[in-house]
């Protein structure tokens, strides 16, 4: 995560500051503004999916590139009351300084985002910047968990009430943190930016394996809220395969014996990767997609390497041993290769649009109809196809509720 250097003002509030966090009910607010417009807050503002979604945002607004990849463009979803790709504007938090555009330079050296398109779209990159605020807590910060939290909510607050938005969607996709200890103190970073989003009245959106709002510190504020929220840990690709290929091996009665993967990765996830606690979270979602699919876990499992000279691209390998017809052993291997940060890029800009219209529409609480973007979902089924089609009702609940 980067941060910015200046803190937008506003009022403290006062609160216990141990793992109970309270947030206050402000759910309700920030459902109208002067212009109609969407903030889409990015936790890991200046990280690689945060940049990239920016880039590729304007790209698409100002008609540079089609919207591949992002579901909510396309017919299905017409006339669902979604916030305009123009109405949309981008803020957020980070502990790193790099600016936007120079940000996404690199990525454009590292073959992310197209020759040229930072100099196109460098206006609406150095406006996102102007919206980033300092992060934390960051080394030698001795604010108690109450003061970051209102500190953070504060620049949410101030986003929208000084640009006039109808509402400000919070989405976490900041490096991967370890899972905290049953018996720590204090609450884990991704959790106290979402206490931030709860405080502030804002929906929020977790896609990564962090805890966020799945705390029991936080439980009570998440129902109180009456905010909607979605999550966690965005499937983009070596899960996203399986979740296509578990069901296919129910739905042919075929055993599956084994099941092992490895990834290959660089840039910022690798290096947050490496670390054993924050790989274990990481893993979790993945495995779980197939015992949900196929009712047990089956035997294997998934390592994580952190190779830097990958940068921003990834290689992920399954082996799948499977049992057919008389006992007979079969292979399946699949080979994925790709970059995370364009995969994941228009999916957070979906999920913003999906939970805005959503807040929008006086829906509240988890989404499970958004299953469809996440390894560890907020309940409903487990296989691709199926969590389309939750998506597709979904949309349609949308255009009712206009």
């Amino acid at each position: 995560m980067t941060n910015g250097n200046r803190r937008s003002e506003g009022t403290g509030r006062t609160g216990n500051t141990g793992r109970t966090a309270r947030t206050g009910r402000t759910g309700r607010t920030g459902r109208t503004g002067r212009t109609g417009r969407t903030g889409v807050w990015f936790v890991g503002a200046r990280g690689s999916v945060a940049t990239t979604a920016v880039a590729g945002w304007a790209a698409v607004t100002a008609g540079l590139h089609p919207p591949t990849g992002m579901v909510t463009e396309t017919p299905a979803f017409a006339d669902a009351g979604l916030p305009p790709l123009p109405s949309l504007v981008f803020g957020g938090h980070d502990t790193t300084h790099c600016p936007l555009p120079k940000r996404a330079e690199r990525l454009t050296g590292a073959g992310v985002l197209p020759h040229g398109l930072v100099k196109a779209v460098h206006g609406e990159l150095a406006a996102a910047d102007e919206e980033i605020r300092a992060g934390g807590p960051q080394p030698g910060d001795t604010r108690a968990d109450e003061e970051l939290i209102a500190a953070f909510s504060d620049d949410l607050s101030s986003f929208r009430e000084r640009l006039g938005l109808a509402r400000v969607v919070v989405v976490n996709v900041s490096s991967t943190e370890p899972l905290p200890e049953p018996d720590a103190v204090r609450l884990a970073p991704s959790s106290l930016y979402a206490a931030a989003a709860l405080r502030a009245g804002c929906p929020y959106v977790n896609f990564t394996p962090s805890t966020g709002l799945r705390t029991p510190a936080l439980q009570d504020a998440v129902v109180a809220s009456g905010l909607p929220h979605a999550g966690r840990d965005g499937k983009t690709g070596q899960t996203l395969l399986r979740a296509v290929l578990a069901p296919m091996f129910v739905q042919r009665a075929l055993s599956v014996r084994a099941w092992s993967g490895t990834n290959l990765l660089g840039g910022g996830d690798g290096a947050a990767l490496a670390d054993p606690g924050a790989a274990a979270a990481k893993n979790a979602g993945k495995e779980r997609v197939l015992a949900d699919v196929l009712g047990s876990a089956p035997e294997g499992e998934v390592h994580i390497d952190d190779v830097p000279a990958l940068g921003d691209w990834k290689t992920a390998w399954d082996h799948i041993a499977f049992e057919g017809f008389l006992g007979s052993r079969m292979i399946l291997q699949t080979i994925w290769q790709g970059c995370d940060s364009a995969l994941a890029a228009p999916l957070v800009v979906d999920l913003a649009r999906l939970v805005a219209r959503a807040h929008a529409a006086g829906l509240s609480g988890p989404l499970p109809e958004l299953g469809f973007y996440f390894k560890d979902p907020d309940g409903g089924p487990a296989a691709l196809a199926d969590q389309f089609g939750e998506l597709l009702s979904f949309a349609d609940r949308l255009r009712e509720a206009r």
